[in-house]
């Protein structure tokens, strides 16, 4: 009996969607991919949104392998790619991009919060060797921009964390919620989260979460980043394609793309 429950906790724990908090740096999903790997993808990333002139643009990665993951998810960590001035270890200042993250807390993983690091530490997690990268809109990438630079982005995190929050209320929030909460933020310039949530469910299509309910109750009772009582019915939360989804539909989406070494 011990064997099956650590078994089912094992499927539950692969099948979550959002990030946990880095070490150092990085992720505690490990880094998987060869140093030098991480450091080409990163630099790819960061060109690829240069090139554009992008201010800010969502960058996502594979944060397990992909065998393990739930139908129709591709990536499990969505983060926000900011052009900012950037302070070496020697004091000089650089242009070039900061991550801006929602990370769970080490000690208590239902608890989140927010991080700057830079697109290595970001991919430092990575499964594979690829980056999904969406560019919004120069419009919209101004209202983020601006969003970011005021305590909007502190006012629309929500601290309490779930793997799998619904982002149609806002009783737990993921690292995928977050994104979408902050970008609504920027369309409808408003904080208050029971009008963002009041538009998610009016404009913004979830992705259903297919998992063994028996697996998913064992798993909540061991976890506890893993919490579902925000949801009634299939389990549905906010993933990088339908993030891609939402903004192109509503022409908000300048580019989206997959970057591979």
């Amino acid at each position: 009996m011990k064997r099956a429950v650590l078994r089912i906790i094992g499927i539950a724990a692969l099948l979550a969607v959002s990030a946990s908090s880095p070490a150092g740096g990085r992720s505690r999903e490990g880094t998987v991919l060869p140093v030098e790997d991480l450091a080409m993808l990163a630099k790819k990333v960061e060109t690829i949104a240069a090139e554009r002139g992008a201010k800010v643009f969502l960058v996502a990665r594979v944060g397990r392998p992909q065998r393990e993951l739930p139908e129709g998810v591709e990536y499990t960590h969505v983060s926000f790619g900011v052009y900012s001035s950037i302070t070496l270890d020697d004091g000089r200042r650089i242009p070039g991009y900061s991550i801006y993250n929602l990370y769970q807390d080490d000690d208590l993983p239902q608890r989140s919060h927010l991080q700057v690091d830079f697109p290595i530490d970001f991919l430092a997690g990575a499964h594979v060797a690829k980056a999904g990268v969406l560019i919004p809109t120069p419009d919209l990438q101004q209202r983020l921009l601006d969003v970011i630079a005021s305590d909007t982005w502190q006012q629309v995190h929500n601290p309490n964390y779930s793997a799998f929050s619904n982002p149609y209320n806002d009783k737990f929030q993921n690292c995928t919620e977050f994104v979408l909460d902050v970008i609504n933020a920027a369309i409808y310039e408003t904080t208050d989260m029971e009008q963002l949530k009041a538009n998610a469910r009016a404009h913004f299509t979830a992705q259903t979460i297919r998992i063994n309910p028996f697996k998913l109750f064992f798993a909540s009772l061991f976890m506890p980043d893993i919490r579902t009582s925000d949801h009634q019915g299939p389990i549905r939360t906010v993933t990088f394609q339908t993030l891609a989804d939402y903004l192109v539909q509503n022409g908000l989406a300048a580019e989206v793309m997959t970057v591979e070494l």
